[in-house]
């Protein structure tokens, strides 16, 4: 029986959802949203104190903080100019339909017990098999981010190379590129393999020849994957695919594409070319979060054989039992993840709603303006562009500047709420990146930015 104090957590006043709906719906109309800025750990405390009290603050005076201090000390990432990182620009379709998945309660984990939006998901992941030239059957599952994508696809792959051998090796590694993201570093420490270091071009891109040289140097080590990079973190460099799929099928050796930021690419007519050879690919990943304009967090995990991926990530235990012997599409056996959110409904809401040749316009929209940024800053004697952006990446540095004239800068551009800008690097030298993933950033924002460089 419960009590009244227990029965009172699942009552909500209908004044506070008001309230609550009232806040988004501010939140939704914001265009643009507010920069804001984070705040030093003692000003908070300050401003907030102890918000967790054995009578609690209500639910009123919890939003209010919410809203006048916690959320204006968090960077709005889907501000037109957030160029730092990887930003997240979701449409508000996704953000609208994010609301409807929380207060659902579905849980996306089985078949079972929900049919409905694991459809609707592999939809989107049928989609995305359709657009990369899988075959058909191929398939996936949407899980956190890109690192857990990255682990879960090499855990399949040495699963299956472990299969194909009969044995295991005494050790076990993959190949990938000098300049493939970190999550690989600790995908290699968690799985306790090695990593054989591919060496990428002047260009930072890696070709066939440098794969095979790193096979070459494995040794008595067990490759059991290859992972080109579908557009890297810091430059947007698209490895040379089709160069490196062609090696890891003479030697059949699973091939993994990381293509968490840059493989939406594949959407835009001006990019499409780039990602030739991806049809051959074992599994990929791209994260909607960063450039599909997903909220966060989702990341799409593709298998051309789901089945070996099934074979090494279902969990086995007396009470999933009638999940796993079932027969049915569980999403949970398809990565290292069991308990799951239907983290891939607000990106199918929002392709539902547009529809997919919206979503090539948008990606286009972005490269091109990467391409039109960069016809600035050759324009500007003081600067220098470090390399041609490929995708949206642009990279490029002051003449005599050093890394505290870029912070200095950064700082004051971000109190001055102009945009969020911070330095970078490349091989020890300090430089500027525009990560441009937002269909509202326009060339007038990144000429203001490129104006402030020279008035500061």
């Amino acid at each position: 029986m419960p009590t009244p104090e227990s029965a009172k957590m699942h009552e909500v006043t209908g004044e506070l959802r008001e309230a609550v709906f009232e806040y988004a719906r501010t939140r939704l109309s914001y265009a643009p949203p507010p920069l804001d800025s984070p705040k030093p750990l003692e000003v908070l405390n300050e401003l907030a104190g102890q918000t967790i009290t054995e009578k609690g603050l209500g639910g009123s005076a919890a939003l209010e903080l919410f809203g006048e201090v916690l959320a204006p000390s968090t960077i709005s990432t889907d501000h037109p100019g957030y160029l730092s990182f990887i930003p997240s620009a979701p449409t508000e379709a996704s953000k609208l339909f994010d609301l409807i998945v929380s207060a659902s309660a579905i849980y996306g984990g089985s078949w079972m017990e929900g049919a409905g939006a694991v459809f609707a998901e592999n939809q989107v992941i049928e989609w995305l098999v359709r657009e990369t030239g899988l075959p058909t059957g191929a398939g996936g599952v949407f899980v956190q981010g890109g690192t857990i994508g990255n682990l879960s696809a090499l855990v399949a792959a040495r699963f299956a190379a472990e299969k194909r051998l009969g044995h295991k090796p005494e050790r076990w590694a993959f190949i990938c590129s000098s300049e493939a993201h970190s999550s690989l570093k600790t995908a290699a420490r968690v799985m306790d393999v090695d990593i054989i270091a591919a060496r990428a071009d002047e260009d930072g891109q890696l070709g066939g020849p440098a794969v095979d040289s790193a096979l070459a140097a494995a040794g008595d080590r067990e490759v059991f994957a290859i992972v080109a990079t579908g557009g890297t973190t810091n430059f947007g460099i698209v490895d040379s695919i089709d160069e490196i799929a062609s090696v890891a099928k003479s030697h059949n050796i699973w091939l993994h594409v990381d293509g968490a930021y840059g493989l939406a690419a594949i959407l835009a007519p001006s990019t499409r070319k780039l990602f030739s050879g991806l049809e051959n690919a074992d599994s990929f990943i791209v994260d909607p979060h960063k450039w599909l304009f997903a909220p966060f967090d989702a990341c799409a995990l593709v298998y051309r054989n789901p089945e070996l991926a099934r074979e090494a990530h279902t969990q086995h235990g007396e009470y999933l039992d009638t999940l796993t012997e079932s027969g049915e599409w569980n999403p949970s056996d398809y990565a290292i993840n069991l308990t799951r959110r239907p983290r891939g409904l607000p990106l199918w809401f929002s392709l539902a709603t547009h529809g997919v040749a919206a979503y090539r316009a948008a990606v286009e929209t972005n490269c091109q303006l990467a391409r039109d940024a960069a016809e600035l800053i050759r324009k500007r004697a003081d600067l220098e562009l470090v390399r041609e952006p490929m995708l949206s990446v642009v990279v490029f540095k002051k003449h005599g500047w050093n890394q505290s004239d870029y912070d200095a800068w950064s700082d004051k551009l971000l109190a001055d709420q102009i945009a969020f800008v911070v330095p970078s690097s490349h091989r020890g030298e300090p430089n500027l990146r525009f990560a441009i993933v937002n269909p509202t950033t326009t060339i007038e924002t990144i000429a203001e930015i490129l104006d402030r460089i020279e008035k500061d």
